[in-house]
């Protein structure tokens, strides 16, 4: 195998090449909805993890909190997301998605729709259903692993953000 062969052939390089064209796909057809990236990416975490702390939220999106916080205001401006005191911690914000961004909710899922169909044209049903089982068992193992203790002896949990993320993701 070339190098070549291995950088076109590498799960790791192959699905961030994936990864970076889908989003840009995404991107051009979320402009015309007035969204960055970021926030169409807060947007659809929420939708996932409504009432989420800003704190839960960051973690996941493997951004800074203050970055968040500013993607946040950006929105209530819009009039797409409420932030209300959390019960349990009064120094905690809980987000929640206001009836107002619906209709640009639906209209992100039917461009995601539309960028599905355009990266899996000439890929049978079939085949696209095995993909996305595949692609989330290798999800579930990374995740794993990423409790297990690294080469150094020191829990991974403690020493990456996405295991941060992943303990966030299971706390909601």
């Amino acid at each position: 195998m070339t190098d070549d062969d291995y950088l076109t052939r590498s799960l790791g390089f192959l699905l961030g090449d994936v990864s970076r064209l889908l989003r840009e796909r995404f991107d051009a057809r979320a402009a015309e909805l007035g969204l960055t990236r970021a926030q169409w990416r807060v947007l659809g975490q929420l939708r996932r993890r409504e009432g989420i702390t800003q704190t839960a939220l960051a973690a996941i999106l493997d951004i800074e909190q203050i970055t968040l916080g500013r993607h946040i205001d950006r929105l209530v401006e819009k009039g797409y997301v409420e932030r209300r005191a959390d019960p349990a911690d009064r120094r905690a914000w809980n987000l929640f998605l206001k009836s107002e961004v619906q209709p640009v909710l639906d209209q992100m899922r039917k461009m995601s729709s539309a960028t599905s169909r355009e990266a899996l044209d000439g890929i049978s049903e079939a085949d696209a259903d095995k993909l996305t089982d595949l692609l989330l068992k290798i999800k579930g193992n990374l995740l794993d692993v990423a409790d297990l203790p690294s080469a150094s002896g020191q829990s991974q949990q403690a020493t990456t953000k996405r295991a941060r993320r992943r303990h966030a993701e299971s706390s909601v």
